[in-house]
Formats: C-alpha cells, structure tokens, sequence
C-alpha cells in the first residue's frame, strides 16, 4: 500500500467542488485516511512551497494559496501516487485528458482545482507537514 498527499486547491473549494472530488477519490481505488479542511498562513505556504522560492511564479502561488480554505487529504492504495495523479490529469486543464478532475473543474495552470504528490519522497514529506502519523487511519 502506498499513501500520496492531495490538496484540493482555494479555487475548487470556493466554487463548492470539494464533495464532487471526493466522490471521484472514494469512486476510485483510494481510501482517503485523514483530511482537514484548513486556512494557509503565508508563513506556512511559503514553506510548503519552498522547492519553488527562485521561480518567479512562487509569490502567485503562495498569493493564491493562501486565498482561501483547502482541504489537505492523505490517500493510501496500491500505487496510490500515480493512481492520483491519472485521476487529477494533466498540470494543464487544456491538455487533461476528458473525465479527469482538473479538465472537468479546473479554470488554468494555477486554479487547475487539485495538487497532487509527484513521488513517495515528496508524499512523505508533504503529508509530514500537514498531518501527525496518529492522524492518519489505515
């Protein structure tokens, strides 16, 4: 069993798409085993994104980030990050491919509704920031 991290981003929780994508993770082979829904301080997402400090896009996302709840989720099932990651769809909504949640809800690049671990080492760490091991349910 692999567990990845999921945010479901400021955008989607404000135009009320929360329960419709967790209907899609609970619809899949992933059992969510702790979630939240929280605020963002700008202290914490500038170090939850602080991978991407240099790059010019960093103030923006943590501007965005911070914009509004999220609700932060660990997920667990047999290849769980590529699991999500097939279910989120591309980065991009244009180019996601049809059924999956950023091409069905996602506005662009930023707001594309979902984020989503890339590797069990960023899952590790990621889940790590937001949620204590006796937090989550397996």
């Amino acid at each position: 069993m692999e567990r990845t991290f999921a945010i479901v981003k400021p955008d989607a929780v404000r135009r009320g798409l929360t329960g419709d994508i967790l209907k899609r993770i609970e619809a899949s082979e992933l059992t969510i085993v702790a979630m939240r829904k929280i605020q963002l301080s700008r202290a914490d997402a500038e170090k939850f994104y602080d991978v991407h400090k240099a790059r010019p896009f960093f103030k923006g996302l943590c501007d965005y980030m911070t914009s509004g709840p999220v609700v932060v989720a660990v997920l667990q099932g047999e290849d769980a990050i590529s699991k999500w990651r097939q279910l989120m769809g591309a980065t991009d909504p244009k180019k996601a491919d049809a059924g999956t949640i950023r091409k069905d809800f996602g506005i662009d690049v930023e707001q594309n509704a979902t984020h989503g671990s890339d590797a069990p080492e960023t899952a590790a760490q990621e889940i790590a920031f937001f949620f204590a091991a006796r937090e989550i349910l397996s």
